[in-house]
């Protein structure tokens, strides 16, 4: 599936399921990797990314969790990505409970 597909999916996601969401960083439209930043209610995020996993699959997985107390150091990991990687996108979902909604689209 290529990215641009999958990121439009996700933001039709957390649309219809009473969030929001956008794209904060538009990467490669076919292959590039994609990160998603899950805002809770407190607005610090976790970012998820696909991993590969031993039997091949690719799954969501926790990779970054915001600190309340340094909260530059997630967008520093952030801007740190995206420097390494040209064809990254990120995106960022607000939306209640949005591991759900991730987690059931691996």
């Amino acid at each position: 599936l290529p990215a641009r597909l999958e990121v439009s999916g996700l933001l039709r996601s957390a649309e219809s399921a009473g969030g929001f969401g956008m794209v904060l960083k538009k990467g490669e439209p076919d292959g590039g990797t994609i990160l998603v930043v899950l805002l809770n209610n407190q607005n610090l995020g976790r970012v998820f990314e696909r991993m590969p996993e031993l039997d091949g699959s690719r799954k969501w997985t926790p990779v970054k969790q915001q600190d309340a107390g340094n909260p530059q150091d997630f967008e520093l990991y952030l801007q740190r990505r995206a420097a390494q990687d040209a064809d990254l996108w990120i995106v960022e979902l607000t939306i209640a409970d949005g591991e759900r909604l991730i987690l059931n689209l691996s």
